[in-house]
C-alpha cells in the first residue's frame, strides 16, 4: 500500500541536498562555534555565513537573525522580551493565532498584569482592520501579533497594510510566519514589521532549528542566558549543522519558489474539484469553494475541507484514513484525544458547520495527483 503524505502544515520531508549539507557539516564541522581554534572558526564560518544567507533571502542584515529552537521559542523570545525589556503594557492579537502565542500572552498576562485586546474577526477570518484602528487609538505601550498565513485554514494577512497602521499609532508589530516562510518570497525592507518568527521543518529544513527576526535597535534581550552566543541574545551552543541546513533548505525553497507555487496551486484546485465531485455540499473554512477554484484568496498549500458527514461516520474518520495509507490532520476534532473544537474553526465557523468534521490537507511539491487520486479513493470508503 502506497502512504500519501498531506499534512505538510505540521511539517516537511527535508529536501536530500539539505540532507547532504547537514551531514557534511556533522562529519567535518564538529568544532564549538565559540572556540578560538580552527576547527571552532571554521564552525563558527559557517553559522555566520547561514546567516547572512537567510538575511539577504528575507531583505535583513544578518545581525537582525537570531538562531533559535524554532518558531516556538521565536515567538516567546519576541513576546516576553517586549513586556519585560520594551516595557509594553498591552497585546493586541487574535483569537485565531497559534498557541505558541496565545499560551505566551496569557502567561504575561498572568505575571506582569498586560492587558490583552482580541481584535474581531471578519466572516473569512481575516482581522478587522476598523477594529484595529479603535483599539490602537488608545495611547497605551502596544505590541500587535498577527500570524502572516493561519496554520489551519491558510487564511493570510496583509503584513505591509497591517504593520503600516501598527506603525502609524506607534505600536510594534510582530508576526508568526511559520506557515509562510520559504513557501511565500518576504522582504523585510519593504515592510514595515518588527519581529518575525520562523521554523525551518515547515519549508522541507530540519527539526529544532528556527530563527526570529529582531530588527536592529529595538532592544530586545536575551530569554535564554548563559554564553554570549547569538551577540548575547540566545546563550548555548549553536548547532551549526542544523543551522547550515536550515539556510540550505530556505534558498532552495525561494530559489524553487514560482514554479513550486505553480504546480502545488494547479494541484490544490484539482484537489478541490475532486472534493466537489464526491462531496457536492462540502465547505473551505474561511473561503468559498468558487472563491478558491477562482481566485485562491487563501493560502496555496492549505485546504481546511468541511464535509458533510454524519457523526457516526466522523468519528472514526482520520483512523479510516490512516489505515489506507493517508496521513492528514482533522481541523474541528479532536486534539489529543479531546472532543473539544478547535480554537480557530470556533472563531469562524457557524454553530452548524462547527459540528461537521473538518479535514487540513496540507499540499507541497513532493504531491502528486496519483496522491489526490488515493485520497479521495480512500475517502469514499468512509
Amino acid at each position: 500500500m502506497k502512504k500519501v503524505y498531506l499534512d505538510n502544515a505540521a511539517t516537511t520531508a527535508i529536501r536530500p541536498e539539505v540532507v547532504t549539507e547537514i551531514t557534511n557539516v556533522l562529519n567535518e564541522q564538529y568544532g564549538n562555534p565559540s572556540s578560538t581554534h580552527s576547527f571552532g572558526r571554521n564552525a563558527k564560518g559557517i553559522v555566520e555565513t547561514s546567516r547572512k544567507m537567510i538575511a539577504s533571502l528575507i531583505g535583513a542584515e544578518a545581525r537582525e537573525i537570531i538562531f533559535t529552537a524554532g518558531g516556538t521559542e521565536a515567538d516567546n523570545l519576541i513576546i516576553q522580551s517586549a513586556v519585560k525589556d520594551l516595557k509594553i503594557q498591552r497585546i493586541i492579537t487574535a483569537k485565531t493565532e497559534h498557541h505558541a502565542v496565545l499560551h505566551t500572552v496569557d502567561m504575561m498576562v498572568k505575571d506582569f498584569n498586560v492587558k490583552v485586546d482580541y481584535i474581531n474577526l471578519l466572516p473569512d477570518g481575516k482581522p478587522d482592520i476598523k477594529h484595529l484602528r479603535r483599539l490602537l487609538s488608545e495611547d497605551v505601550p502596544t505590541l500587535v501579533s498577527l500570524m502572516h498565513v493561519n496554520n489551519e485554514t491558510g487564511v493570510i494577512i496583509d503584513l505591509k497594510k497591517i504593520g503600516t497602521i501598527c506603525h502609524e499609532y506607534k505600536a510594534l508589530f510582530h508576526s508568526d510566519t511559520v506557515q509562510s516562510m520559504g513557501k511565500e518570497a518576504i522582504n523585510l525592507t519593504e515592510l514595515p514589521v518588527d519581529f518575525i518568527a520562523a521554523s525551518a521543518h515547515k519549508f522541507h529544513g530540519p527539526k529544532g532549528i528556527g530563527f526570529a527576526y529582531v530588527r536592529k535597535n529595538s532592544g530586545l534581550r536575551a530569554m535564554i542566558h548563559g554564553g554570549e552566543q547569538e551577540k548575547g541574545m540566545r546563550a548555548g551552543t549553536e548547532a551549526t549543522h542544523q543551522v547550515a541546513g536550515m539556510a540550505k533548505a530556505l534558498e532552495l525553497s525561494l530559489k524553487e519558489n514560482e514554479a513550486d507555487k505553480k504546480y502545488i496551486t494547479d494541484l490544490r484546485n484539482y484537489l478541490i474539484e475532486e472534493l466537489k465531485s464526491v462531496f457536492p455540499d462540502f465547505k473551505i473554512a474561511g473561503s468559498t469553494v468558487e472563491q478558491e477554484l477562482n481566485d485562491n484568496v487563501l493560502f496555496y498549500t492549505i485546504v481546511n475541507a468541511i464535509l458533510p458527514l454524519s457523526e457516526e461516520k466522523a468519528s472514526m474518520l482520520l483512523f479510516n484514513l490512516d489505515m489506507n495509507g493517508i496521513a492528514i490532520s482533522r481541523g474541528s476534532a479532536c486534539q489529543s484525544g479531546s472532543v473539544k473544537p478547535s480554537h480557530v474553526l470556533s472563531e469562524i465557523l457557524n454553530d452548524e458547520d462547527l459540528k461537521k468534521p473538518s479535514l487540513r490537507i496540507s499540499l507541497s511539491h513532493y504531491n502528486t495527483k496519483e496522491d489526490i487520486d488515493l485520497f479521495i479513493t480512500a475517502l469514499k470508503k468512509v
